[in-house]
């Protein structure tokens, strides 16, 4: 069998279309075609992979976003192929549903830690390890967070598989049990199989909707509303925060895996 490296070269041009050579040394994730179409109207530069599962884009700093779709079998697809490319650092712009009464649609939330619910990075670690960000990563962009004038929470996000839970009141009451102050599909995922690939990672999520309340469930249209309103603050953060630190060429880790 070919090695492990060998495969992901071979795959993360196939998935995306761009050749190894185009990907920056930081990375942007989304699961969102309206971030990575206004990276790429910000920056002029093209989008890769239109007839492929995944796209991205990279701009003349050195900087690539990556739209690599929903859920947790996409996350750690993306997360292992980026092997290909051994970037400095990633960082997942997600939306996720607030789950506590402090937060509102429109926060933003860098999570100290993920629950992991959705299963799939049980494939790589035991489910006692804990999903978890690399400070450094957060730090700087909880700095660039303060500098820009906005407001941040920190806390637990459940990742779960499930897309359709709302109304499962025995998974309601799990997730006030575990006091999680957001739910996403993504975040658990990114955290540990970036950590079995000894990549610097972290998570800026929106909070998009508040589906533990009766009026708080996404819809298309309220979905709509949450881009207009705060994805291009969302994203500039995203872009300022990796910019940046490429351009300091601070070392995310610490020490050697």
């Amino acid at each position: 069998m070919p090695e492990r490296l060998e495969i992901a070269r071979n795959w993360l041009p196939r998935y995306t279309g761009m050749p190894l050579e185009e990907f920056g040394s930081h990375i942007l994730l989304t699961n969102f075609r309206y971030y990575l179409s206004r990276f790429a109207n910000m920056f002029d530069c093209e989008i890769r992979g239109e007839d492929k599962p995944m796209q991205a884009a990279t701009n003349a700093h050195g900087l690539t976003m990556i739209n690599f779709g929903i859920g947790s079998a996409n996350a750690a697809t993306i997360m292992d192929l980026l092997i290909a490319c051994q970037p400095k650092g990633v960082l997942f712009l997600g939306k996720c549903g607030g789950l506590k009464n402090s937060t509102e649609i429109g926060h933003f939330i860098l999570p100290i830690a993920a629950i992991r619910g959705e299963g799939t990075s049980n494939d790589y670690f035991p489910p006692e390890v804990p999903a978890l960000p690399s400070f450094k990563l957060h730090k700087f962009v909880s700095e660039k967070i303060v500098a820009e004038g906005h407001e941040y929470r920190t806390g637990v996000v459940y990742t779960t598989n499930r897309r359709l839970w709302e109304h499962d009141q025995v998974f309601l009451d799990k997730l006030r049990r575990m006091t999680c102050i957001a739910i996403d599909m993504e975040t658990a995922t990114i955290l540990m199989v970036g950590h079995h690939n000894e990549i610097a990672r972290g998570a800026l999520l929106l909070v998009s909707d508040m589906p533990v309340t009766p009026e708080g469930v996404k819809t298309e249209e309220s979905d709509a509303q949450v881009t207009e309103r705060w994805a291009d603050i969302h994203l500039q953060i995203g872009i300022e925060a990796m910019t940046e630190l490429g351009e300091k060429g601070e070392q995310i880790k610490h020490f050697r895996y």
